[in-house]
């Protein structure tokens, strides 16, 4: 059996191992046993999205935490960062998010913090991964009790999110917040407006399968035409979980987590906020976002995909700004993980302070050519392993010459192939994409 965390937790079809009910509630257990052998006191906080798997899902894991003496109390429905703020401010030895983020919601999944509300160690990882596969508790076994939920803990959050706003001018922006009828359908719409922000929400009415549908930040088309329609100063889109955001400019313009880190730097910089002038974010990011950083002075170091990595990344070389083009930016001055609402905070300081609308604002930001195709697989076969594919690579890099790049990887999360290209032609860049489509499909594809 291959590994079960990626590199965003746990994640699989809701009812299916390693998430159907037996392994749940044994995860449960094994993690109040790994906090006793690690010395602390098996006391967590939990939170959960809007998945109509989600609420059962928190019930087993805690029943099995509950029955290896640990203690856990609920934060309800909250987002993803409010677990991790949660963890650290609360002292707690863990922290649990039931998620699976962007994914449809058929599927879920289980994040695990540490107590400074970072993603666990591998090497916690891998022992909770033994526990499971080798211990397949009965049905008879398994107690189910109920966990408290905690309402306090959302308004704890809240209030930290509020205390973090900053800017000096006070300017009463429009939003269309679309809160991709996830986690953040309630929290959203309360931080904005107890700013005094006006708030038109679109896709905050979660029925438990609805969650990503055709919405949020996988979709933010729906946003930029509900931005021109409403006359909006900003749209916000966030996924399941809230803990990635983009934007739409009032034309309609959708901008993604480069145009965050441009701004986001650049604004840093000149409040003499930025450590070390450097910038982390990955190998999917733009050349455009490099070379626009180091116009103004500011080094852009990239990470293999996965916030996990940018995170370690950031504290290595002691940066304060991070993040990924899909919309995950860390704030390490606020927080240890990326965060949707935050992050929107500080774009929104920006706008208010400098009085230009976002459109004014990434005016000198130009990008390259890039496209992205997810291919869905059947099987993760190491791509090195596929007949021909080196040497197609080795072709393909050469026909987009020195200026292009190309990165093609597996998703962490999902059963997917992505292949990433860039250019300066635009023109070349399908075609050439399609060619490596086509083989990893023939190979491994899902038919």
């Amino acid at each position: 059996m291959g590994k079960l965390f990626g590199t965003d937790g746990l994640r699989a079809r809701a009812g299916e191992f390693p998430l159907e009910a037996r392994a749940v509630y044994r995860l449960g257990q094994a993690l109040a046993s790994l906090l006793q052998e690690k010395g602390r006191e098996p006391r967590i906080v939990i939170g959960r999205d809007t998945r109509e798997s989600s609420q059962w899902l928190e019930e087993y894991f805690c029943s099995g935490f509950f029955q290896a003496g640990g203690q856990a109390v609920s934060a309800g429905v909250i987002t993803t960062p409010g677990v991790s703020f949660l963890t650290r401010r609360g002292g707690f030895s863990a922290g649990v998010v039931i998620s699976a983020s962007h994914n449809p919601y058929e599927d879920n999944g289980i994040k695990i913090f540490s107590p400074g509300g970072t993603k666990i160690p591998e090497d916690w990882e891998e022992r909770l991964e033994e526990a499971l596969i080798k211990d397949r508790l009965e049905e008879s076994k398994i107690k189910i009790e109920k966990v408290e939920v905690d309402h306090s803990l959302r308004s704890a959050y809240l209030d930290s999110l509020q205390a973090s706003w900053s800017a000096s001018k006070k300017d009463k922006l429009k939003l269309v917040v679309d809160c991709a009828n996830g986690a953040s359908s309630e929290l959203a719409p309360q931080l904005f407006r107890a700013l005094h922000f006006e708030v038109v929400t679109i896709n905050n009415l979660p029925d438990g399968r609805n969650i990503n549908a055709r919405c949020g930040s996988l979709h933010p088309e729906n946003l930029a035409r509900a931005v021109v329609e409403q006359g909006a100063d900003l749209g916000i889109a966030y996924d399941g979980d809230a803990d990635r955001a983009i934007w739409s400019d009032e034309q309609g313009h959708i901008l993604n987590g480069d145009h965050t880190l441009y701004l986001l730097a650049l604004y840093f910089k000149e409040k003499a906020r930025l450590k070390n002038n450097l910038v982390v974010a990955t190998t999917m990011s733009n050349l455009g976002l490099e070379q626009s950083l180091a116009e103004n002075g500011i080094k852009l170091l990239r990470t293999r995909v996965g916030d996990k990595y940018v995170l370690e990344e950031m504290v290595r070389r002691e940066a304060n700004l991070g993040g990924e083009q899909s919309g995950h930016t860390i704030l390490l001055d606020y927080a240890a993980t990326g965060d949707g609402l935050l992050t929107s905070l500080k774009l929104l300081e920006i706008m208010v302070e400098r009085g230009q609308s976002l459109s004014e604002l990434v005016k000198g930001f130009r990008l390259y050519p890039q496209i992205l195709i997810n291919l869905r697989v059947r099987e993760k076969v190491p791509l090195k392993e596929i007949p021909g594919y080196e040497d197609l690579i080795e072709d393909v890099k050469k026909e987009l010459g020195p200026q292009g790049r190309l990165e093609v990887r597996y998703s962490g999360t999902e059963p997917l192939a992505r292949i990433m290209m860039e250019g300066p032609d635009e023109n070349k860049l399908q075609p050439l994409a399609r060619r490596i489509v086509n083989l990893i499909d023939s190979f491994c594809g899902q038919k």
